[in-house]
């Protein structure tokens, strides 16, 4: 039996809290004397383990699905098996040769044009200028930025440099390829692009990939095992839907109003515009066949030309039923540095009782200058104007207008 390319073994991460990395060499060594010879009085700040004692085998052309809710160590994983932090304890052996689509424009120069970092990332992953050069095409084809493939990439809005980054990971042939939730920041076009891409490399060329998502439905259709973290501890590789089974049972409503403000983003959001709240408006929760609204809350660090704010609505499996934009049928906002709340919602609430998780972000054109994916999971509940919830039937259900024509 061959070797499995990826072995993970007891790997752990620890951070301390409170503590930034070292900045430079002599940061490094005047912490280092610091500990050994007690020279700061301070406590020790308090540990966080973002990873415990994982252990999995991933074998050549497997697809596996790395899924938990937010905070559950995913990112951290991925992180430590790009060798770009290293683990606090454990061990990890790949054999291959790794290639990883983790935040957007990772591993780009700003100053360099897409063309320079399409040539700059295929010699970091080992490939020859020529065998770069013969797939250039393709790359820049499905990236689908020809016109702009010669302009500075940090020009480049988060959605081209999405497309331009997964282009090169998936065309440059590596032996194993790393993805993280960062293709939600594509639109849906691109998204279903990626996923049959990664279907062909997987089945096609046998290649080995490893999927952070939260979307279930992608991971239902492009992974046969997962490994489910909760708080950093994993479950063995399990079936898929014995996975996404165990991972929609550990959802719990979320409160009326959560705080976004220190949620992980990617790392081209959350600086010009930054997501502080979001809430039901109301003492009560989502009810079917009743005005139902949100709120908001962001701050702007300067003035911002056309935004709006969108809700997503998805499954917990990751099925997207609605889409809120503010500007769908209004102007967008000009509005200027500081605080702002607005409110997005409809008169009459048309999803189905039952669980749903919300994204929510602020856009200005196509820009997107932050966004929280699975921000909250609330509960739409029946109400006295739903006359056939025992139905069941269905999970967006519209006033319609209905009229008997036929005389009694």
């Amino acid at each position: 039996m061959a070797k499995p390319i990826i072995e993970v073994r007891n790997v752990s991460k620890r951070y301390r809290l409170g503590e930034l990395g070292a900045s430079s060499l002599r940061d490094a060594i005047d912490r280092r004397m610091d500990r050994l010879f007690k020279r700061n009085d301070r406590p020790a700040a308090p540990e966080f383990w973002a990873v415990k004692d994982v252990s999995f085998d991933v074998q050549p052309g497997e697809v596996i699905g790395i899924i938990g809710r937010n905070g559950a160590g995913k990112s951290t994983l991925l992180k430590v098996l790009s060798r770009i932090t290293e683990p606090t304890t454990g061990e990890i052996t790949l054999r291959g040769r790794l290639a990883s689509l983790l935040e957007v424009g990772t591993g780009f120069h700003p100053e360099l044009s897409g063309r320079d970092n399409v040539f700059l990332n295929g010699a970091i992953l080992g490939m020859r200028r020529t065998e770069i050069a013969r797939k250039f095409d393709e790359i820049v084809a499905f990236a689908e930025i020809g016109e702009f493939i010669d302009t500075p990439v940090k020009r480049y809005s988060s959605g081209m440099y999405v497309r331009l980054a997964f282009a090169v990971a998936a065309h440059l042939e590596p032996e194993i390829l790393l993805v993280d939730e960062v293709l939600a920041v594509g639109d849906v076009d691109f998204q279903r692009k990626c996923l049959g891409k990664m279907e062909d490399i997987s089945r096609g060329q046998q290649r080995t990939i490893l999927f952070v998502s939260h979307n279930m439905t992608a991971i239902r259709r492009l992974c046969t095992n997962c490994v489910l973290l909760e708080r950093g501890r994993p479950s063995q590789v399990m079936p898929v839907d014995e996975a996404v089974e165990r991972y929609s049972t550990q959802h719990a409503s979320s409160a009326r109003v959560v705080s976004l403000a220190d949620r992980e983003r990617h790392s081209k959001q959350g600086r010009s515009a930054r997501i502080l709240t979001m809430g039901v408006v109301g003492d009560g929760a989502l009810s079917y066949g009743q005005p139902g609204f949100i709120e908001i809350t962001f701050e702007l660090k300067e003035s911002v030309r056309g935004l709006m704010v969108g809700l997503g609505f998805d499954t917990l499996e990751g099925q997207r039923l609605l889409t809120l934009d503010s500007d769908t049928h209004n102007a967008p906002w000009d509005l200027r540095t500081g605080r702002h709340t607005v409110r997005v919602g409809l008169n009459f609430w048309p999803l189905h009782p039952g669980s749903y998780s919300i994204s929510t972000a602020v856009i200005s054109g196509h820009n997107c200058l932050d966004s929280v994916s699975g921000a909250a999971i609330w509960e739409v509940q029946t109400s006295e104007a739903d006359n056939v919830s025992d139905r069941g039937f269905g999970a967006v259900r519209p006033k319609p207008v209905a009229e008997c024509l036929s005389a009694s």
